[in-house]
Formats: structure tokens, sequence, C-alpha cells
């Protein structure tokens, strides 16, 4: 999945939600079963996301949703091999970002 976001510092759960086409429940759920995400939060209470927040988050999506994962084997995962899974995750996301741009392109042709 490639997650298109414009460049801001801080995204709103809503807006991390759409860019990766999921409820922002399924978002806040995740929050609270892996270590790895913590946004920050507001006087309000409301959620904004980082930038290796949403790392973190394309991350978990990638091993559960993409790789079938169940939620204790993901955080196993990442426990165990976080640094190479980051490095294969962020190299994976690399291409898969410069294939979304190729093919635009060839849209565009």
């Amino acid at each position: 999945m490639y997650v298109d976001l414009p460049k801001k510092m801080y995204y709103g759960i809503g807006e991390v939600a759409e860019a990766f086409d999921v409820n922002s429940s399924l978002i806040r759920f995740w929050e609270k079963e892996f270590d790895i995400l913590k946004p920050k939060k507001n006087a309000k209470g409301n959620r904004k996301f980082t930038k290796d927040d949403i790392k973190n988050l394309e991350l978990i999506y990638h091993l559960v949703k993409e790789r079938g994962f169940t939620l204790e084997g993901a955080k196993v995962h990442l426990k165990e091999q976080q640094r190479e899974a980051m490095d294969s995750f962020d190299i994976i996301r690399k291409l898969k970002g410069i294939k979304a741009q190729l093919i635009k392109i060839k849209e565009q042709l």
C-alpha cells in the first residue's frame, strides 16, 4: 500500500484513516494494541500523527492487512525484528511509491 499524504507536520486521525482506507476506529484500536504508536494529543484530546507515526502505521498495516499476520504475531514480529522489518519495509514502500508515480506518468501519456 502506498500512502499519499500532503507534506505536513501533523495529520488528523480522519486524514490518516482516509489515506489507509480504513475506519478511524481501527487506527484507535491499533494505537491501544501497539506500543510503537504514540500520536500526540492536543488539549481537546484529538490525535495528531507525525511522519514517524505514519511510518509505523504503514508497517502495521503491511503486516496485518497485506501479509496476514494476527495482532499477536505482528507484535512479536515487531519486537524481535523491528530494525530488519523497518529496513525491508522502507525499501518496499519506496518501490511502491515509484510504481505509483510511473503509473501516473503512463496515464498522462
